[in-house]
């Protein structure tokens, strides 16, 4: 395997679909449910998704200004050990690398599997295999070449799409719920604004997570100074107008009732507006949603393992820095595949996924706050690209992740706690190999 930098042949709409398709996926269609009910009414609920929203754009739009000062491949690890040195930068490679990644693999690949057994009528039995076997299909059309993967997304994109538009379209065609209404903007009954909307919040955020991953790439990208920007503001515009749009339109044709803590609401709106078809071909439309967003999340993921090893944070990183023909990086990519298939046939990857919500979003508030500290102690650093409405976008998006840290923290304690020991885990490599000098990030 060659140890050589990755070629530059993403362009702007592969990026920009790498970043709507990692977003994109299952999220949408099981939290309305869970939103609607937190929140209690129709008004409630649509705020909370065009607020997370917005606070999602800030938080883009916000790191979109390091990914840009840094185009190159790593994302998140190099934006926070640029701003805190390479301890900080490890930890937070160690946290997306061995287990945020897998567990979205994970994730992704039994939603996937999930569909595909009901699709067909299958047996359960079948669930992770069919999960197996479509995280490995993914990853090896990844291996195939960055552009290969590039072209993936940028199809699922619009082919994911497609059946959204249709159900948002007919949908509202379709006589409403004579009790939709999106003014005054109260929860339920019984229910405290601040409550329902903080449990609210909490649950889109799940749906909203992915943007951030695309600056893994930045060092294939044509255009990285250009496009990476583009990309994150127009990719994130894109999905908060689509999470509105489903969420409406789910609310308009069912009652509230209906939609809330209803995990099959999609199939059932899709029966109501389409007739006995609308099922089948809501289910094939998550299966390409979902494909779409496992298909980004490797394509991002594998990347992490090649920059702690570029950066000489893992044992064996002559090996986490080679190359395949296509000019992947292969080994962190099959390791990361070994977590996956163990976390799908344990079955304790949704623990394990919400676990990491509270960490990554804390990597995410040193991201944010990185933007401040680089700015005064670097005022030379090259910035082709800074944060419109500085500081009030930077501050909105470190006041949505200390919200998102700080709940989780009070209503989950045992998962932030274990959480916290997960990542901790990882600081005994980090001493081993900055014993033996082979860190290079300072």
């Amino acid at each position: 395997m060659a140890e050589t930098q990755p070629t530059r042949s993403l362009g702007f709409f592969a990026t920009l679909s790498t970043v709507t398709g990692t977003v994109i996926g299952s999220g949408i269609f099981f939290k309305v449910p869970a939103v609607t009910k937190a929140t209690g009414t129709v008004s409630m609920a649509t705020f909370t998704w065009l607020l997370a929203g917005i606070i999602t754009i800030c938080a883009g739009l916000t790191a979109a200004e390091l990914a840009a000062a840094y185009p190159q491949t790593g994302g998140l690890t190099i934006y926070v050990g640029k701003a805190y040195g390479s301890f900080w930068g490890f930890l937070a490679g160690w946290a997306q690398s061995l287990i945020y990644f897998p567990a979205q693999w994970a994730a992704a690949a039994i939603a996937f599997a999930t569909q595909f057994v009901d699709l067909f009528g299958l047996k359960s039995s079948w669930l992770p295999v069919v999960a197996i076997v479509i995280t490995l299909l993914v990853l090896m059309v990844n291996f195939i070449s960055a552009k290969a993967g590039g072209m993936v997304s940028s199809i699922a994109l619009v082919v994911k799409l497609l059946p959204i538009i249709a159900i948002v379209v007919l949908g509202f065609v379709h006589p409403g719920d004579p009790q939709f209404r999106l003014f005054p903007v109260a929860p339920g009954p019984h229910q405290h604004f601040w409550t329902a909307l903080g449990s609210g919040l909490l649950a889109t955020m799940f749906a909203y997570d992915g943007w951030i991953h695309v600056g893994t790439m930045a060092g294939e990208l044509k255009h990285p100074k250009k496009d990476l920007p583009r990309a994150i503001f127009f990719g994130l515009s894109l999905v908060t107008v689509v999470y509105l749009l489903i969420s409406l339109v789910f609310l308009y044709v069912a009652p509230l009732a209906t939609v809330a803590n209803n995990l099959n609401i999609s199939s059932q709106v899709a029966h109501i507006v389409f007739g006995p078809l609308g099922g089948k071909i809501i289910t094939i439309g998550i299966m390409v949603s979902v494909y779409g967003a496992l298909n980004g999340f490797v394509m991002t993921g594998i990347r992490v393992p090649y920059v702690m090893g570029y950066l000489g944070y893992l044992p064996f990183s002559r090996g986490f820095r080679s190359l395949n023909r296509g000019g992947v990086p292969w080994l962190g990519g099959s390791l990361q595949f070994v977590v996956a298939l163990l976390m799908i046939l344990s079955g304790t990857f949704d623990t394990i996924t919400n676990m990491l919500v509270v960490v990554i979003w804390f990597f995410y508030m040193l991201c944010f706050a990185a933007v401040f500290i680089l700015r005064k102690r670097a005022p030379e650093l090259e910035r082709p690209y800074r944060v419109p409405g500085y500081p009030i976008v930077p501050i909105i998006a470190l006041a949505g992740g200390a919200f998102i840290v700080l709940t989780t923290a009070i209503t989950q304690p045992m998962i932030t706690i274990i959480g916290i020991l997960v990542t901790a885990a990882g600081i005994p490599v980090y001493r081993y190999q900055k014993a033996r000098h082979r860190i290079t990030l300072k």
